[in-house]
C-alpha cells in the first residue's frame, strides 16, 4: 500500500484536553512540579496526528509513531485547557510526516515534527509472533 494514494498534505486534526494530575511530571516523579509532562504532550501530539489520517486508512491498516522531534516551550498547570494540533506536511510511500504543536489559549506550549509509519496489522503481528 502506498500512502501517497490516499493521504494528502494539509490533512489535519486537533485534540483538546483539560490537564489532569495524572498527566503531570509530578505524578510520575516525586518532588517535581505538577505541570503537563513532556511525554504526555508528545502522546497528545501523536494522537492528533493519527486522528488527522485515520479515516483514510483501509481496514487492517494503522499507523505507528516512528519519529519525534519536539520542543517543550512552556509549562501548563493542572486544570489548563490544552489544544494539540497536527498537520500532514509530507507523504512518502509508507511514512507520513506532521507538523505538531500544543497550545494553552494562544500561548504555544510545544512544537515540532512527528512521523508515522503505515503498517498492515496482521502482517506486523505475524512478524512479531504476537
Amino acid at each position: 500500500m502506498d500512502a501517497r494514494e490516499f493521504i494528502k498534505v494539509g490533512m489535519s486534526a486537533e485534540r483538546t484536553l483539560i490537564v489532569p494530575a495524572e498527566r503531570t511530571v509530578g505524578h510520575f516523579v516525586p518532588g517535581m512540579p505538577m505541570v503537563y509532562a513532556t511525554p504526555m504532550m508528545i502522546l497528545d501530539m501523536e494522537m492528533a496526528s493519527g486522528d488527522a489520517i485515520r479515516g483514510r486508512l483501509q481496514g487492517g491498516w494503522v499507523t505507528v509513531g516512528t519519529e519525534v522531534n519536539v520542543r517543550h516551550l512552556a509549562a501548563a498547570l493542572v486544570g489548563a485547557t490544552v489544544r494539540t494540533t497536527a498537520k500532514v506536511i509530507a507523504v512518502e510511500r509508507r511514512v507520513i510526516r506532521f507538523a505538531v504543536a500544543a497550545f494553552e489559549g494562544e500561548r504555544k506550549l510545544g512544537e515540532g515534527e512527528h512521523a508515522r509509519g503505515l503498517i498492515n496489522v496482521a502482517k506486523f503481528n505475524a512478524r512479531l509472533g504476537a
